[in-house]
């Protein structure tokens, strides 16, 4: 009898720890510092909060404002927030003292996304350029010009000294994605192209390198994923499976994960292109998809974030709860953080996913039986994935260290 009431009470559970409730719009974006302390969320109330994630209640720690627009992009680098915004400006914080420190003006139009390699800051904007700034000063060092439309995902992959004595790079480069259809490189030192990678139908709206830093993926609107020889500017592969544009991924070792407009969260063995599992359940645009721990969680245009397990597919947990779309999801130490444009950043307990049963009833197991058929029929071949247990369980591990991925 027990038993019985441990699993409709664990079947039953919502999860939910805390919600916060200091922004007063929408949420776009979020970012965790490198330790996991501090979270950050940039939203359309033109401000960007801090909150304590190690703590036992979440708080708001600093509420940053000063941007004339709503924020698109957060990065929390060492003791500094940078937060980019529709303004058109990117703005360097104290977290300290919540004070703005610097604004790096130069961009024309909105600003999309922005990485961080501690010495410099290069961001992307719609005004069809990518710019490079000294992380210090604020001074603007390189404009990278050529997309024709708005320039979205970007990559920073440092020349390591064995590269650039063996010829295979010539100098550090910048990758690029664009609403062009086209990805491009960049050598950062002369700011000049290097490579146009044409092949794509649609958008290029989010992109990944395997761990060589040698493979670029391209995420595309035209529903399919491709693979690029970086150095030799050739095709490799692409991966058809999607019925919707591709909004999100992640590598990690050989397998890459993508979210689709078409409701599905997909993993690929980047090697064959081979589509081995299938993450369903959602009732709108996957926009999030992250690998932790041999888990993958998504965020959904359905208002719920939702767990499966990496290898099997199998749903895990879900977290209802917000009122609109996921836009971010952090994993701190036991903890799911969510943010949505219900304004709200809603803490969940995502310990102990890996001893969960697949939740819903005996059906279901079925049902999961006929995905696994569905998956096949796909091209996906199971043992393939069974055994790279190394690209599931090091999430930690997508790329080289210092390569920089938005």
């Amino acid at each position: 009898m027990g038993n019985c009431g441990s699993k409709k009470e664990d079947k039953n559970r919502t999860y939910h720890l805390q919600t916060l409730t200091k922004h007063g719009g929408g949420i776009n974006c979020m970012a965790v510092s490198e330790d996991g302390s501090v979270l950050g969320t940039g939203g359309e109330d033109k401000t960007a909060c801090l909150w304590s994630t190690k703590t036992q209640e979440c708080e708001c720690i600093g509420i940053l404002q000063g941007h004339d627009e709503y924020i698109t992009c957060i990065l929390i680098e060492d003791c500094f927030v940078l937060t980019g915004c529709a303004d058109k400006t990117v703005r360097k914080w104290d977290v300290g003292t919540c004070e703005c420190v610097l604004i790096l003006k130069g961009h024309t139009s909105v600003i999309y996304r922005m990485i961080c390699t501690g010495d410099f800051i290069f961001t992307s904007s719609y005004d069809r350029t990518a710019r490079c700034w000294d992380f210090d000063t604020g001074e603007c060092i390189r404009v990278f010009r050529g997309h024709k439309r708005g320039v979205y995902p970007l990559i920073f992959i440092p020349a390591d000294e064995d590269e650039l004595e063996s010829g295979d790079l010539d100098s550090d480069i910048l990758i690029t994605g664009s609403a062009d259809f086209t990805a491009r490189t960049w050598n950062f030192e002369s700011g000049k192209e290097i490579r146009v990678f044409k092949g794509h139908k649609g958008a290029v709206t989010c992109m990944s390198v395997d761990p060589t830093g040698r493979v670029l993926f391209s995420g595309s609107t035209d529903f399919t994923v491709r693979s690029w020889d970086l150095m030799k500017g050739s095709a490799l592969k692409t991966f058809e499976g999607h019925q919707g544009s591709v909004i999100c991924m992640q590598v990690v070792n050989k397998i890459m994960y993508t979210g689709s407009s078409d409701h599905t969260g997909r993993s690929w063995v980047t090697e064959f292109g081979d589509c081995t599992r299938i993450y369903k359940g959602h009732k709108h645009t996957v926009s999030v998809i992250k690998v932790f721990d041999g888990l993958v969680f998504t965020a959904c245009g359905d208002s719920i974030c939702r767990c499966f397990d990496a290898k099997s597919g199998a749903p895990k947990r879900e977290f209802k709860g917000h009122e609109n779309t996921v836009t971010a999801l952090q994993v701190v130490e036991g903890k799911l953080f969510t943010a949505s444009y219900d304004g709200n950043v809603m803490v969940w307990d995502c310990s102990g996913i890996k001893d969960d049963t697949v939740f819903g009833n005996d059906d279901d197991k079925d049902k999961e039986k006929d995905k696994f058929k569905e998956v096949e029929k796909y091209g996906g071949d199971i043992m393939q994935v069974d055994n790279n247990q190394n690209g599931i369980n090091q999430p930690n591990q997508p790329t080289p260290d210092k390569i920089m991925i938005e």
